[in-house]
């Protein structure tokens, strides 16, 4: 396979986890594939890359935040200059490391990325993590047919489905196997029907404050509970001398075993928690996020559609949902066996193997190009 693979590559996409996660799952994969491969990534000093992406062991390459507006504003005047900065930028970062391919995954970044990959007449591969495409990926699907969605509504051109680049020990969790240390890990017991609640990175102020509100009734019901409230916004839960666990906790670096230890989620609806949620076969309610452009909703549309889980509007996740919703859905254990095998049937595993052959394929269509 010597000369059939890119021995470095640049990594386009930062901001938010959803743009980072998927971009660190490829870049784990091809290190993975190749040892010696070279992999830097391109972000900003302010996004959650600027700490996630040298954590992990791979050189982040900072450029000048470019954010598009979505509408007429004094950003939209700025644009033109702002740009080429960062294009020139971009430009640099694939001269200095050297890359043969660039990977963008939306973002603030992305497009100087694109733009400048272009201008160095380097193959790019574009990847959308999201059911409705964002401006930069637009852009981006326009200059190489190398593109790959991870929802089959996406509409790009050249899109290709391939799912969502997970970690490793996201997308090989065997929950049932791991069960048992899962439940060791949290402290919590074997016999109970357990319930994640997640926000994600920053937490959800509604789920935070209606599950803090039925603490009580849960732990009544028989129901144990794990909380990840978001950085910041733990609470204190009154210990109880019997009875069902409920743990609080801001954010925990093990999410496969809280994947694990779970039969039922409560969570936002970010694309990458749908996909996760659904290659591990774990059933949820989503909640999606009620700003934005409505991606949330789409993004949990097709689970939701296939019977593996819940759409719960944002206004109705409230205590009085608790009692009269969740509380009967748990404790029907054959519909969230159910529930388990549809999301199971939606998830995919593979999609950082998928997307780093997206990455050779695109890389030896160059090489070809040049004889």
């Amino acid at each position: 396979m010597t000369g059939q693979r890119p021995r470095s590559v640049l990594l386009a996409g930062g901001g938010t986890a959803g743009h980072v996660s998927p971009l660190l799952a490829l870049a784990d994969c091809l290190r993975r594939r190749d040892p010696d491969i070279a992999v830097a990534a391109l972000g900003t000093q302010a996004g959650l890359e600027s700490r996630l992406v040298p954590e992990r062991g791979y050189e982040l390459i900072t450029i000048p935040k470019v954010p598009l507006p979505r509408k007429p504003s004094s950003d939209l005047l700025r644009l033109p200059g702002s740009l080429r900065a960062a294009v020139a930028a971009a430009e640099r970062a694939i001269d200095s490391s050297g890359a043969e391919v660039v990977v963008g995954f939306g973002g603030y970044v992305s497009t100087p990325a694109y733009l400048a990959a272009r201008r160095r007449h380097v193959p790019m591969v574009v990847h959308e993590q999201n059911a409705r495409a964002g401006v930069a990926n637009r852009v981006g699907a326009r200059l190489t047919h190398h593109v790959a969605t991870t929802f089959p509504s996406t509409r790009l051109p050249h899109a290709r489905l391939i799912g969502m680049p997970l970690r490793h020990e996201i997308a090989r969790l065997d929950r049932a196997a791991s069960r048992s240390a899962a439940l060791q890990h949290f402290g919590l017991e074997d016999h109970r029907p357990t319930l994640l609640v997640t926000g994600g990175s920053l937490g959800a102020q509604r789920l935070n404050s209606a599950f803090q509100s039925r603490v009580a009734a849960l732990r009544s019901a028989g129901v144990q509970v794990l909380h990840l409230t978001g950085a910041g916004k733990a609470f204190e839960v009154e210990p109880a001398p019997s009875g069902a666990a409920y743990v609080v906790a801001a954010y925990t670096d093990r999410m496969d075993l809280a994947y694990a230890v779970a039969d039922l989620a409560v969570a936002r609806a970010g694309a990458n928690t749908v996909c996760e949620l659904t290659a591990v076969g774990l059933p949820a309610v989503y909640v999606p996020l009620p700003i934005g452009n409505g991606e949330q909703r789409f993004n949990a549309a097709d689970v939701v559609a296939a019977g593996g889980g819940l759409l719960v509007e944002d206004t109705a996740l409230t205590g009085e949902w608790i009692d009269e919703a969740l509380l009967p859905l748990l404790a029907d254990a054959p519909r969230l066996e159910r529930m388990a095998s549809s999301a199971a049937g939606v998830g995919e595993r593979d999609a950082d193997e998928k997307l780093a052959d997206m990455v050779t394929a695109a890389f030896v269509e160059s090489v070809a190009e040049q004889r």
